[in-house]
C-alpha cells in the first residue's frame, strides 16, 4: 500500500487533499533562448511540484537508493564542454546558389521566328530549399519578363518530392511545371560550394542566340551618339523662371473662306523655350471661345529632311528630328513669323518684352506697327411686340435671355400681403340678354397683384357655374407694351366698369374687409373710391380732407 509522503495518508479515494499552499498556477516554460536563438527546453520538475527529497523516503525505499559512487569505482571521467547549438536556417541564412540558362519558347504563326530562346537565372536558398526563376528584362521587347516562378519548393516528380542542391548541376536540363530549362553555367561561389560538398560540376555551355534577336539587330539603323550639350538647364529654371515674352500679333486668315485677321497673342516662356498662342475674343463675335490656339510646347524652326514627310502636328521635338527650335531673336516685332504653318504679324509687345530685348539682344531693333482696332458700334436692342401668350414680364424674358429666367418678384410684398383677399360682387355688362342676371366674385390678391373671376350658380340660367378667369394680371385698356397699366384696388370703386379681355363687369358690392383695409391706406386709395365702399356698406361718408378743414372753420366763427 503506498502512502502520501507529505500527509501520511494512503491514496486511496477520499484521502488525498489539494495542496492550499500552492499559489503558482501557470504553464511550464517549454522554450528558451540560447546564444540568441529559440530552443526547446529539456523537461524539469513543474511548477509547484516538489523534488523529492530523502527525508521523504520511506525506509523500504532508503535501502534501495545505491551508495555507489561511479568515480571511485571507474575512476574520473574528464568533462567535455559541449558545443553550441546552431540551426540549418541561421547557417544557411542570405547564401544562395546562382545558376544561368535558359529556354525555348516555340512562337506559331509567324513568319519571322520558330522559336525564341529566353534567358533566366535560378537562384537556389540554401536555408529552406526554395527556388526562385528570373528572367532578365530586355528593352521593348513587348515580352512579360521579371519574376517567372516565385520562390518556392519546386517538385520533383509526382511522388511529392522536391528539388534538392544535390540535383543541380551545369550543362543539364530542368524540368519544372512544364517547361525544360537548361542550366548553362553558374558563378564562382555556388562553383565553390558545390565542390567543397564533394559533387564534380560539369563543363560550362554558352547560352545560344536568339535568332530573331539577331534579325533585329540588323533592321535597326546605326546610332549615332551625340555628345551632350554644356549648357546649364538647371540655371536656366532658376533664372528665367515665371519670365515670360508676350506679343501681340495678327494671324492672317484671309486665304480660307470667310477669313479674316484675327488678333492673338504670343507668349515665349524663358524657363524652357516653349511658346504658347492664345485667341483675344472679342463679345458677340459669333466664334467659339476656345482660350487657346497652340498649346504651351516647344515650337521646331528647321525639321531633318528625313522627318519631313512625318505630320509635324505628332512630330516628337527631339534632338533626332528637329535641327533648331525657335529662340526669342525670332521673334522681331514689326515682321511676320510663321508658326506651324499660319502667319502672325508681330506689331507690339509689353514694357518686360521690351526691356529684355534691349537688356539682351540690342541690335534686334523693336518696330510697332500701328493696327486700325475695330470700332464696337452700341447697337440698340430692339424688343418684339407682345404676341399676347403668357404674361408680359415672362415673355420678356425670351428676348433677354438666351435661356430664359423666371421674372424676379418682391419677396417682401409676397410675405407681407399673404393670403391677403379683397373680394368684389359683379355683374356682366352686356348687350347679350342671356347675361342679365349672371353674378360673378372678383378675388384682386394683394401678395402678386392678380384677379380670378368666379362665377356664382343661378337657378335655372343653363350657364354653368364655376371659375371665369384663372389668376393673372388685368392690363388697363390704355396700357401698351412699353407702358403697362394694371387694375389695381384704387381702380375698384363701387359702380366702376373694369373691362378684362374685351368683357365688361360692374361692381355691385364688397365685403367689410375691402373697406377696412382701403381706408388703412387712405393715402394711396382715391377719397372717391373710399366714399363708394362706405355708402354701399351703410356707413358715413367721408368728405375731402380740405373741405371738412373749411366745414370745421365755419362752425367755429361765433353767429352774427
Amino acid at each position: 500500500m503506498s502512502l502520501n509522503s507529505s500527509n501520511g495518508f494512503p491514496f486511496f479515494p477520499g484521502y488525498t487533499f489539494r495542496d492550499i499552499t500552492k499559489s503558482a498556477f501557470h504553464k511550464s516554460q517549454t522554450l528558451s533562448y540560447k546564444n540568441g536563438f529559440a530552443l526547446p527546453q529539456r523537461p524539469k520538475v513543474g511548477i509547484g511540484q516538489e523534488p523529492l527529497l530523502s527525508e521523504q523516503l520511506s525506509l523500504n525505499e532508503a535501502k534501495k537508493v545505491p551508495y555507489e559512487i561511479p568515480s571511485l569505482t571507474y575512476g574520473s571521467v574528464a568533462k567535455s564542454h559541449p558545443l553550441d547549438f546552431i540551426p540549418a536556417h541561421v547557417v544557411y541564412d542570405k547564401k544562395v546558389l546562382c545558376f544561368n540558362g535558359y529556354f525555348q519558347q516555340t512562337v506559331q504563326h509567324s513568319p519571322n521566328e520558330e522559336y525564341r530562346v529566353r534567358p533566366v537565372i535560378f537562384y537556389y536558398y540554401l536555408e529552406d530549399d526554395s527556388v526562385c526563376v528570373f528572367e532578365p528584362t530586355v528593352e521593348n521587347s513587348g515580352i512579360p519578363q521579371g519574376k517567372l516562378i516565385k520562390r518556392q519548393r519546386l517538385p520533383k516528380n509526382d511522388r511529392g518530392d522536391h528539388y534538392h542542391w544535390k540535383d543541380l548541376n551545369v550543362a543539364m536540363d530542368l524540368c519544372v511545371y512544364g517547361v525544360t530549362y537548361r542550366l548553362t553555367h553558374c558563378d564562382s561561389y555556388t562553383q565553390d560550394f558545390m565542390e567543397s560538398q564533394g559533387l564534380v560540376l560539369n563543363d560550362p555551355e554558352p547560352i545560344p542566340s536568339d535568332p530573331y534577336a539577331q534579325h533585329r539587330t540588323k533592321m535597326q539603323p546605326h546610332m549615332a551618339y551625340a555628345t551632350p550639350s554644356d549648357f546649364d538647364r538647371l540655371k536656366q529654371f532658376i533664372t528665367m523662371d515665371r519670365k515670360v515674352l508676350r506679343f501681340f500679333a495678327l494671324w492672317d486668315n484671309t486665304d480660307t473662306l470667310f477669313g479674316d485677321a484675327r488678333p492673338v497673342t504670343i507668349q515665349y516662356y524663358l524657363v524652357d523655350d516653349s511658346v504658347e498662342i492664345r485667341e483675344v475674343h472679342e463679345p458677340n463675335s459669333g466664334r467659339d471661345p476656345f482660350p487657346v490656339l497652340l498649346r504651351r510646347q516647344k515650337v521646331p524652326k528647321t525639321i531633318k529632311a528625313a522627318c519631313e514627310p512625318f505630320p509635324t502636328c505628332v512630330l516628337e521635338v527631339s534632338s533626332q528630328e528637329v535641327h533648331e527650335l525657335y529662340s526669342p531673336r525670332d521673334f522681331r516685332v514689326g515682321e511676320t513669323l510663321k508658326l506651324r504653318g499660319r502667319n502672325f504679324l508681330l506689331y507690339d509687345c509689353d514694357e518686360f518684352t521690351r526691356a529684355y530685348f534691349e537688356q539682351n539682344h540690342p541690335d534686334l531693333p523693336l518696330n510697332p506697327v500701328p493696327v486700325e482696332k475695330k470700332v464696337q458700334k452700341d447697337t440698340k436692342k430692339v424688343i418684339p411686340p407682345y404676341n399676347g401668350w403668357g404674361s408680359l414680364e415672362d415673355s420678356l424674358q425670351n428676348c433677354l435671355y438666351f435661356i430664359p429666367e423666371p421674372p424676379k418678384k418682391d419677396l417682401m410684398k409676397l410675405l407681407e400681403n399673404d393670403h391677403k383677399v379683397l373680394r368684389y360682387a359683379a355683374t356682366l355688362d352686356s348687350q347679350n340678354p342671356q347675361d342679365t342676371g349672371r353674378r360673378f366674385i372678383l378675388s384682386y390678391y394683394l401678395s402678386n397683384d392678380m384677379v380670378s373671376i368666379f362665377e356664382t350658380a343661378t337657378r335655372n340660367s343653363g350657364i354653368i357655374s364655376g371659375k371665369f378667369l384663372e389668376k393673372t394680371r388685368i392690363p388697363k385698356p390704355s396700357s401698351t407694351v412699353h407702358n403697362p397699366q394694371y387694375y389695381g384696388p384704387a381702380d375698384f370703386a363701387i359702380g366702376s366698369v373694369i373691362e378684362v379681355f374685351k368683357h365688361r363687369f360692374l361692381l355691385t358690392d364688397a365685403d367689410h374687409y375691402v373697406l377696412k383695409y382701403l381706408e388703412s391706406q387712405a393715402d394711396r386709395i382715391p377719397t372717391e373710391t373710399v366714399n363708394s365702399l362706405r355708402q354701399r356698406l351703410g356707413m358715413g361718408v367721408s368728405l375731402p380732407q380740405e373741405q371738412s378743414q373749411t366745414e370745421a372753420a365755419e362752425l367755429a366763427q361765433p353767429a352774427d
